[in-house]
């Protein structure tokens, strides 16, 4: 699904299409290589895109009947998507904490069946089998890590950038980058995830400040 987004006049959705269009150098973990950002484009509508289109986007189109059987549709809608030499970039934006507690899933019997036993499967595969519910208090959290491991799954060199901004007072953000690592940990500990795990290496962050932005 494509998603037209408008022109962002507050909060994360302003600060993700600022950075994209103008400022893109403080998007880019010291990790990864030059990063060719394709959502969101302001020649495109400043659109987001889910579930078959974000992999169309990334020219991963072949593997959408994978994630079909992957993940009930209305999966997670990526704030920006990147591709860099050989690989490619999802992206998890916020500009306060209220926004990284996301609700409990909201799907039907039959697709949180599904996304149960995907949740099984990433934490299976990492060894964490005893950890917390995963669909509760940081379902969103939990679900783009749930994505990084499929696509790794499938052989893609994909990486997960959380873009956590500074300094918007209008929203009450953190105006320390300490505050998101509180955040980040609180949420690895809940889900039962460990300080090294398989995926730790793919999943990175930076906090810009809105101020370089403005």
């Amino acid at each position: 699904m494509r998603v037209v987004s408008p022109k962002g006049t507050r909060g994360s959705l302003k600060w993700i299409q600022e950075a994209v269009e103008h400022a893109p150098h403080l998007l880019r973990p010291e990790a990864l290589p030059a990063i060719e950002w394709v959502s969101p484009l302001a020649e495109d509508d400043y659109a987001e895109y889910r579930d078959a289109a974000f992999l169309d986007r990334l020219g991963l189109g072949s593997l959408a009947a994978p994630l079909k059987a992957f993940w009930p549709q209305r999966g997670p809608q990526w704030d920006a998507l990147g591709v860099t030499p050989g690989g490619v970039v999802l992206v998890e934006a916020k500009a306060h904490v209220r926004e990284f507690f996301s609700p409990p899933s909201q799907a039907g019997d039959k697709s949180l069946a599904q996304v149960q036993r995907a949740f099984d499967a990433v934490r299976a595969d990492l060894g964490l089998a005893a950890s917390g519910d995963w669909t509760a208090q940081y379902y969103q959290y939990a679900n783009r890590i749930a994505f990084l491991w499929w696509l790794r799954e499938q052989g893609i060199d994909a990486h997960l950038l959380f873009v956590s901004f500074l300094n918007d007072v209008d929203m009450g953000g953190p105006i320390h980058a300490e505050t998101w690592e509180a955040v980040f940990a609180a949420a690895d500990y809940t889900l039962g995830l460990p300080k090294s795990h398989r995926l730790r290496r793919f999943i990175h962050h930076v906090t810009p400040d809105v101020a370089d932005l403005a």
